[in-house]
């Protein structure tokens, strides 16, 4: 490994513990800084339970530890970083002033890059006067299970900067990828919604209910995504086939440029998915536990899979 870098994380949830706990494993010095003094004691037990999740060893967990700090202030947390990663909630007023502060308090070539989902980095950093040194680094939840981390450039982005931040996850053990163009959702959420979409419109009108969904996917197309992706497959089949399916389909298919009104109407009505117990289905406690186990233990055997 390179020399060990002072990383902090603004924001103490499940995407911030996640990004420190992947930068500290590499062997890097992670803070954590949260206004919340209750988000940041949790950061020692939810890196501990992430890490069992990884089935990391005691000795692992022990070291991994030992790399993260926490601090409330955030002057202070970034005062000696060398790389910012902002992981503040989905609130562009709240992102705008957590890279002002940074700004004002980090190293003039301290790298600020933000983990937003679908927010453009332009909107986040415009106004800023070392915006050459400011980027996005969208992770993927859970971020350290998930190995993809879009890396996205905006207009004053500089080359060298979004290069070096593309080495650090490297070297950290992720699947950097380089977003040349900030769009809204940038690129894997542009993907994963146009699905989205798509598969609300088949229950909204319909078609099928939200269960033969989920099964579909899962049981079909969904088992080889993970080592045949959507153009590699339109070039295994062929792009004449390709063609001639979407001279059949595309027409018919979902278009509206607006969310779902049966999307909203689940909103109003406070049926919020597992959280509330109902959402598109219904879940119980134990179930909804049963799919995160399923999930975690899923990702880990995939990883070894693939190797």
């Amino acid at each position: 490994m390179s020399e060990a870098l002072n990383i902090t994380v603004l924001g103490g949830g499940l995407m911030g513990h996640g990004i420190a706990l992947v930068m500290a494993r590499a062997g890097h010095r992670a803070t954590v800084s949260d206004p919340v003094a209750e988000a940041l004691a949790a950061i020692p037990a939810r890196v501990r339970e992430s890490l069992g999740a990884l089935e990391a060893s005691d000795e692992e967990t022990a070291d991994t530890l030992s790399r993260i700090a926490t601090e409330a202030d955030l002057a202070s947390a970034v005062a000696g970083a060398n790389v910012v990663f902002e992981a503040a909630p989905e609130k562009l007023p709240l992102k705008r002033s957590l890279f002002e502060q940074v700004e004002a308090y980090a190293p003039a070539d301290a790298i600020v890059a933000s983990n937003t989902s679908v927010i453009q980095i332009t909107k986040i950093v415009e106004g800023r006067s070392s915006a050459h040194r400011m980027l996005g680094t969208h992770w993927w939840n859970p971020p350290h299970m998930i190995p993809l981390v879009e890396v996205i450039k905006t207009e004053w982005t500089d080359d060298r900067v979004a290069e070096t931040m593309r080495s650090l996850l490297a070297d950290c053990g992720k699947t950097p990828v380089m977003v040349e163009k900030d769009v809204p959702g940038f690129i894997g959420n542009r993907l994963q919604h146009a699905l989205w979409r798509e598969a609300i419109s088949l229950v909204e009108n319909g078609i099928c209910d939200a269960k033969a969904v989920d099964t579909v996917i899962k049981a079909s197309f969904g088992r080889r995504l993970a080592v045949l992706g959507p153009l590699e497959n339109a070039d295994l089949v062929g792009t004449d086939l390709t063609l001639d399916v979407q001279q059949n389909v595309l027409f018919d298919l979902e278009s509206r440029q607006s969310p779902s009104p049966y999307l909203k109407r689940l909103v109003e009505e406070g049926r919020l998915g597992m959280k509330t117990g109902e959402g598109f289905r219904n879940w119980t406690p134990e179930q909804a536990s049963d799919v995160r186990s399923r999930l975690a233990r899923y990702l880990t055997k995939l990883e070894t899979i693939l190797e």
